[in-house]
């Protein structure tokens, strides 16, 4: 989810909510016990980013509890969308699972003209598996050491200092547009197929920054291939525990954050539904994806969280951005 608090409050925290009523298919029955094949994890992102690590560490404990390979397969572009569709229009049988960025289900349907599902009628929430937020990331030769010092640097020539992003509509694309917008400076934005490309292009000079998530970044960053100039959100990280927030850094009320998710295409069998929350809960809490998440500047969700709470928060947060966007007057295509 994307946020700039400045009158309201949408933060990953608000994933306690009142059950939806709506949030599972009535009646759904499995045929035979799933899983009797090897199931896809869709990646709407290029290999390398920050869903595509995480989803590859989920799937890796997953997959002996189910019995069966969960495979990760990278359908990259328009900023999650085909991705996120293909899976809408899947087989409601459990074998085809989408690893969700929030912007995927609750920005894209609102800013990508080409996205003609709906994410709210043609997926149905699994379950939450992080939170997380952003670091703006810069080529270490970048003569900036701030965001205000960067934001000097635009304003002197502007348009000249470049943006990359996972895709047009990407919550790190409007990040990249909500700063520009608080700092009243003007960003070359250059879209890509994933954040791992777009900050590739960022680590060899081609681009000036990104707004990665953390997964792909921390290791760069400590690595002194990129310059981490703040963390979006509305504390520090541990795993960059140096790096000040964008508040912090001056910019009061600009807080970014997001969620990844499991979903599913409408009409796959409860039986089924089922058993993928409670074996990926079971995964969340091992020690070695704790780990794994604390390492990339994840976080878990709430342990408490009911599905039902996590469909009914994607529910308003979609239904939030419906309305940002109309009132921002943002337009992608």
């Amino acid at each position: 989810m994307l946020t700039t608090r400045r009158g309201f409050v949408a933060g990953s925290s608000a994933l306690a909510a009142v059950p939806l009523t709506a949030a599972l298919p009535a009646g759904a029955r499995a045929q035979a016990k799933w899983p009797t094949q090897p199931v896809t994890l869709v990646v709407p992102y290029a290999a390398g980013g920050g869903a595509d690590i995480v989803a590859r560490e989920l799937a890796h404990l997953v997959s002996p509890r189910l019995g069966q390979p969960l495979v990760v397969d990278n359908k990259g572009g328009a900023a999650g969308g085909i991705g996120t569709q293909a899976v809408a229009r899947a087989r409601p049988d459990g074998n085809t699972i989408l690893y969700a960025v929030s912007s995927n289900i609750v920005l894209n349907p609102h800013i990508l003209k080409n996205f003609t599902i709906s994410t709210i009628n043609d997926l149905v929430p699994v379950v939450q598996t992080t939170d997380y937020q952003y670091v703006l990331a810069v080529h270490p030769d970048t003569k900036a050491n701030t965001p205000k010092e960067l934001a000097e640097l635009a304003r002197k020539e502007p348009g000249k200092l470049t943006f990359s992003s996972s895709g047009v509509g990407g919550s790190n694309h409007l990040a990249g547009v909500l700063f520009a917008h608080a700092a009243g400076v003007e960003l070359t934005h250059v879209p890509y197929k994933g954040t791992g490309p777009a900050l590739l292009d960022v680590i060899s000079g081609v681009i000036t920054m990104n707004f990665s998530s953390l997964p792909p970044a921390v290791g760069q960053i400590k690595a002194g291939k990129l310059k981490a100039l703040a963390v979006t959100g509305d504390r520090r990280v541990k795993s960059l525990p140096d790096v000040p927030t964008l508040e912090e850094a001056g910019y009061k009320g600009l807080v970014v954050k997001g969620w990844h998710g499991l979903f599913v295409p409408a009409k796959t069998p409860v039986e089924v539904i089922d058993r993928i929350e409670q074996e990926t809960k079971t995964a969340l809490k091992e020690k070695k994806m704790e780990e794994a998440l604390a390492k990339d500047g994840l976080e878990l969700p709430p342990a408490t969280q009911t599905r039902a709470q996590f469909a009914e928060a994607v529910r308003q947060e979609h239904d939030f951005w419906a309305a940002k966007v109309k009132e921002l007057n943002i337009k992608f295509e």
